[in-house]
């Protein structure tokens, strides 16, 4: 009965946040999710914003949309499917 519990719990999980994963999860997806989290933890976190701008000599807002621009494909091109 606490497996049956647990895989619902799990499935559960799964369905609300894309970036826990399943089994049917690839290689590549799992890249673009934790690319995808770690960019929009830098955009949500002002200090890191900050420090990042200083780094490259840009504004705040240049670095905010340079991060956003590589959110559409952080990986690069997804790769042909084999079906």
């Amino acid at each position: 009965m606490d497996r049956s519990n647990l895989n619902s719990q799990l499935e559960h999980l799964q369905s609300k946040y894309v970036g826990t994963g399943h089994a049917d999860t690839s290689k590549f997806e799992w890249g673009v999710n934790q690319a995808r989290d770690t960019y929009a933890s830098y955009i949500g976190h002002y200090p890191m914003l900050a420090y990042f701008a200083v780094a490259e000599n840009e504004s705040i807002a240049r670095v905010k949309f340079n991060i956003t621009e590589k959110m559409l494909q952080p990986c690069g091109p997804p790769p042909e499917r084999r079906e």
